[in-house]
């Protein structure tokens, strides 16, 4: 049986490489985005630069809880098995945002929908055993404040981002406590400084100096071939629980090993996704 993978955030940057790789290794790609015409224009490129025609397409807004609710329920009715979940997709927002649920948009997003998606799929991924879940976050974490999750005594662009980085290596090592014994393993990694749209919401000096050095990032097709082994070799068939920066287990910040707050993390996560 040919493995299925779901990538989120898969219309562009490391989403869309990593579709393309995946593709062309033959597999059943369901590629999640946000919008329809540059998601079907990327499946397009994507079935003919792969040659294969398993690549799919979900639309989801994945900062809106029925619309993550509803992109697992598209899935399930169209697949029995997944053998890789790919939480990729993210956003970085100058300004407060909230969300159609009430909730600051960038830790919707980058957290609470990995959490909920993941949740919805985990049947299918258990049933599917050996299997994996690989949550892009970033080495630019930052401290959690559990009683302010949702920026709402101060927003500030990066630490907000950074806060939504944290929590998906925090929900990535408490996810893999829960499933040992169950055949799906969990790691998260850091797909490099890459050259992606996400930096387009960085402005004033800041967005200068990114200007200046992005010639110097990792393209997306390079930081894809570094996760790719996560997701496909047997040399991490009983890896779980660790963060990757090009394949080596690397350290995460301060902070992430608080067992006592990733588990908080969990209980709040739970209750905002009610």
């Amino acid at each position: 049986m040919e493995k299925v993978v779901l990538i989120t955030g898969a219309n562009s940057g490391v989403g869309r490489s990593l579709a393309l790789l995946s593709a062309s290794k033959g597999s059943s790609v369901v590629m999640v985005c946000r919008n329809r015409e540059r998601g079907e224009k990327a499946k397009e490129d994507i079935i003919r630069l792969s040659g294969n025609n398993s690549v799919h397409l979900i639309i989801a807004d994945l900062s809106s809880l029925d619309s993550v609710k509803n992109a697992a329920k598209e899935f399930k009715s169209g697949f029995n098995n997944l053998n890789v979940l790919v939480n990729n997709a993210g956003i970085n927002l100058p300004s407060l945002e909230i969300t159609s649920d009430g909730y600051e948009k960038v830790f919707a997003t980058n957290h609470l929908a990995y959490f909920y998606l993941t949740s919805l799929l985990l049947g299918v991924l258990k049933s599917s055993a050996p299997s994996r879940i690989i949550n892009v976050s970033s080495n630019a974490q930052s401290a959690i404040n559990i009683n302010d999750l949702m920026s709402e005594k101060k927003y500030y662009q990066y630490k907000a981002y950074g806060r939504s980085k944290m929590a998906n290596v925090l929900f990535t090592y408490e996810l893999a406590e829960r499933l040992k014994g169950t055949g799906v393993t969990v790691n998260a990694v850091h797909p490099g400084v890459v050259k992606t749209n996400i930096y387009e919401t960085v402005h004033g000096f800041p967005r200068f100096l990114i200007g200046l050095m992005m010639p110097f990032f990792m393209s997306p097709g390079k930081s894809a071939e570094y996760i790719m082994p996560l997701m496909y070799s047997d040399e991490f068939n009983n890896v779980t629980g660790k963060y990757f920066y090009k394949t080596v287990e690397t350290q995460t910040k301060k902070g992430s090993y608080d067992v006592d707050l990733r588990k908080k993390l969990w209980e709040v996560s739970e209750n905002l996704v009610k």
